[in-house]
C-alpha cells in the first residue's frame, strides 16, 4: 500500500502579484450607439404619432402662436420640454439599454433642440401650419 503525501501550493496563475486590472481580461466594450442618435430621436418625435399628437404638435402651435403675433420665441422655451420628453419616449419604445440621461449628452440635446426649433419654424414662415 502506498500511501501519497498531498501538499497545498498556493499558485497565482495569471494573477501574479495581484495588481490585474479588469481590462486584462477582456478588451472594453464599445458601448456607442451605430447611429446617429440625434437625428433618430428627431425622426421619432415626428412620426410616433402619440408622441406627436401629445407633445410636439402642441410646441409647434405655440411657437405659431408667438411667431404670429411677433413675439420672439427661445428655442428651449419653445420644444426644449419636448424634446426631454421625446428622450424618455424614445428610450421605453426602443429598450437600448442607456437611460434618458445617458442617451444625449448635453450638448447633444441642445443640438436636438435646435434642429427641431429651426426645421419647424422654417415650415411655420412658409405657411405649412
Amino acid at each position: 500500500m502506498t500511501i501519497q503525501d498531498h501538499v497545498l501550493k498556493h499558485v497565482t496563475g495569471h494573477v501574479g502579484n495581484g495588481n490585474m486590472r479588469i481590462d486584462e481580461f477582456a478588451a472594453p466594450m464599445d458601448d456607442s450607439l451605430p447611429f446617429d442618435v440625434v437625428d433618430d430621436v428627431a425622426i421619432f418625435m415626428r412620426n410616433d404619432p402619440m408622441f406627436y399628437r401629445k407633445q410636439l404638435f402642441p410646441a409647434i402651435m405655440k411657437m405659431k402662436g408667438r411667431y404670429d403675433a411677433g413675439k420672439s420665441c427661445v428655442a428651449e422655451q419653445c420644444v426644449g420640454e419636448a424634446c426631454s420628453n421625446a428622450v424618455e419616449s424614445y428610450c421605453r419604445a426602443f429598450d437600448l439599454g442607456k437611460r434618458p440621461e445617458e442617451l444625449l449628452t448635453a450638448e447633444e440635446r441642445k443640438v436636438l433642440v435646435q434642429k427641431i426649433y429651426s426645421e419647424e419654424m422654417t415650415q411655420i414662415r412658409d405657411g405649412a401650419y
